[in-house]
């Protein structure tokens, strides 16, 4: 899986999504500290112990760097940035009872906005699964030469995919 490069500068407006979460009874915000420990074992329940460190990260930026989605008190969907690296997207994941239904692409939306009123120009996907996806939805373009992507190399955890060929997913594997 490549990294991505996204043009902040031109990306979809945030309201028309978070309008159509909302008329779903979805709300898509910030993450705050004290959640962190809910928020936290839903992403090791659903995903990696990697993406939990990420997340982890994320909260104890200012403001938080970890966008969340909710119905009421249960959690949908996350997405992050600035966690692996500065000026980088991810990771992200939604339920997958919940998935299709314009969630992760609001998600989406609301880091990259973020990203933007950060100040960054650019954002980069880091280890994009979905690349199709990611170029439909936000413009994004693969970067050549990124895959395996370097900016993981060394990761503990991760030698086989950067020394045997090893899909790049292999430690990104859900429990």
């Amino acid at each position: 899986m490549p990294d991505m490069l996204v043009k902040l500068y031109d990306i979809p407006e945030l309201a028309p999504a978070l309008a159509r979460q909302r008329a779903e009874g979805v709300t898509i915000r910030r993450g705050m500290a004290p959640e962190k420990h809910r928020a936290l074992k839903w992403i090791g329940e659903r995903f990696s112990e990697y993406w939990v460190s990420e997340a982890d990260v994320g909260f104890a930026a200012r403001p938080p760097s970890v966008f969340l989605a909710h119905r009421g008190e249960q959690i949908l969907g996350f997405a992050c940035y600035d966690t692996a690296h500065k000026n980088f997207f991810g990771p992200t994941g939604v339920d997958e009872a919940e998935r299709g239904r314009g969630i992760g692409t609001a998600l989406l939306l609301a880091s990259l906005h973020a990203m933007r009123e950060a100040g960054y120009m650019y954002g980069i996907i880091g280890w994009a699964g979905p690349v199709a996806y990611y170029t439909k939805a936000v413009g994004a373009e693969v970067i050549a030469g990124s895959e395996p992507p370097g900016s993981y190399r060394g990761m503990l955890g991760t030698h086989a995919i950067f020394t045997e060929g090893e899909r790049a997913d292999s430690f990104l594997e859900a429990r």
